[in-house]
């Protein structure tokens, strides 16, 4: 549980210094619990990525590009594998 939780964190740090928008650290608190939440449901880096995309497109009504999302995905599924190694 404990390892979740240090994980969970380190999730945060990466989306919060991602700032698609540029709006600086703390103006996406609602996406980044979306997109933990994404982490934990999807197991590849394409769903991800394509969810990542529509949760801050709600909020923002914009776009993020594809490979922006993708790059982020995979960051978080290197995270996530990492932890999942963990015994």
């Amino acid at each position: 549980m404990e390892s979740e939780m240090k994980t969970n964190l380190q999730f945060v740090d990466v989306l919060n210094e991602w700032d698609p928008f540029k709006l600086s650290n703390g103006n996406y608190d609602t996406e980044i619990a979306d997109t933990i939440q994404a982490i934990h449901e999807l197991d590849n880096s394409e769903a991800l990525a394509e969810r990542i995309q529509s949760i801050y497109e709600f909020s923002f009504s914009s776009t993020i590009p594809m490979e922006q999302c993708l790059k982020i995905a995979n960051e978080l599924m290197l995270i996530k594998d990492n932890d999942s190694c963990t015994i």
